[in-house]
């Protein structure tokens, strides 16, 4: 049989999440024709047919995450071969590169297998029924095995804590992304306060950190720089390529402003507010969410004084900006009331010196207290 298999995405992808088929067991279809809606982590991507042909069967339902090379639709054995046709079509990441995508194999060679653990077929199925994952299962069973009362005693407290809600598309790659940071990174952080009783009404809070960040990196580059742990050795980057944290319901995007440095505080406000429209429209392309030199997250502007921001490699340094409040502080006068700006920095102390990062952060509070 002819079997249509998931293309390489581009981009590192290993596995996509479909949304929505395009065809059904029994369609007539003509090369280019839209098989699959799929959900990466960038972006909703349509993936074509590279055959014209009759569908005789479609592997996976809405929800599922299928990685690259598992099974997505099987034709007819007169399905005519062209040549890879994978291609853009309005919401797709990138032009992706397919290799052998329709192959033919034995139907039962389509099968998945469990590993890491040990359980006999009896404890195996009775696992599949109560859809339990052994391999979180504690075994009680002699030379390490599980018993049947261990899948009913797993069973039951899943049972009570309730439905297991799988992480999907920009959530999945989040939880991959934290963890690698979590693992590779030595993180440190400092925070302080900047006094900004001298701003504005109408000052943005946001355009006046990039500003800031900006003449920092500029006096400490040590911070706009990318770390290679395998190599042993940094990167120091001259234009800075600012990150910017923005949350939503899907999971946390990281949209890129490109040489900040060059650009006005109007230009600046621009760009995020067009940025953040595309993130919240999943129309982001996807050379807007990599490459960033340093990353901001403004997490005050829902709650939060001081934080402890992940820095994602390659990356070596993250400013978290916490919620502006009003603190009594000594002038010549008396006490007065002034707003505060919480700010936190956490840098990779592989790559950076903590007078390094302290100096930084310096020249960060010195250019927020600034009147302009």
């Amino acid at each position: 049989m002819n079997i249509f298999k998931l293309p390489d995405l581009g981009e590192g992808l290993i596995e996509a999440e479909i949304v929505e088929w395009h065809v059904q067991p029994g369609d007539n279809i003509n090369s280019d024709d839209l098989l699959v809606a799929v959900e990466t982590a960038k972006a909703i991507v349509d993936i074509p047919s590279p055959v014209t042909g009759v569908v005789q069967k479609i592997y996976g339902d809405a929800g599922d995450v299928v990685q690259v090379g598992d099974p997505l639709v099987e034709f007819d054995g007169a399905a005519e071969r062209l040549s890879p046709a994978v291609k853009d079509s309005g919401t797709v990441v990138g032009e992706m590169q397919s290799s052998d995508e329709l192959v033919k194999e034995p139907a039962a060679a389509v099968k998945s297998t469990a590993a890491g653990f040990k359980a006999t077929p009896a404890v195996r199925a009775l696992a599949h029924r109560h859809n339990v994952d052994l391999s979180v299962v504690t075994p009680s069973g002699s030379d390490d095995t599980i018993t049947a009362g261990d899948v009913q005693r797993v069973a039951k407290i899943l049972a009570e804590v309730g439905a297991q809600q799988p992480l999907r598309g920009v959530r999945r790659s989040m939880a991959r992304t934290m963890a690698q940071a979590h693992a590779e990174v030595v993180h440190v952080t400092l925070s302080d306060d900047a006094d900004i009783h001298c701003w504005s009404a109408h000052a943005d809070t946001t355009v006046r950190l990039i500003q800031a960040i900006v003449v920092a990196c500029e006096q400490q580059p040590a911070l706009n720089a990318w770390f290679d742990s395998h190599a042993m050795g940094r990167r120091l980057i001259k234009k800075v390529d600012l990150g910017v944290a923005m949350d939503t319901e899907e999971g946390l995007f990281v949209p890129v402003l490109r040489d900040v440095q060059q650009q006005s505080g109007a230009a600046l406000r621009e760009q995020i507010n067009a940025l953040k429209q595309q993130v919240h429209a999943r129309s982001i392309p996807p050379e807007a969410l990599r490459g960033y030199t340093f990353t901001l997250s403004n997490f005050g502007r829902f709650a939060g004084r001081y934080a402890d921001p992940v820095v994602v490699p390659p990356t070596v340094a993250i400013l978290g900006a916490g919620r502006i409040r009003e603190e009594v502080v000594m002038e010549q006068d008396g006490p007065a009331a002034h707003r505060m700006l919480p700010l936190s920095l956490s840098f990779d102390h592989r790559a950076v010196t903590g007078g390094e990062a302290a100096r930084f952060l310096a020249v960060v509070i010195e250019s927020l207290q600034s009147e302009s």
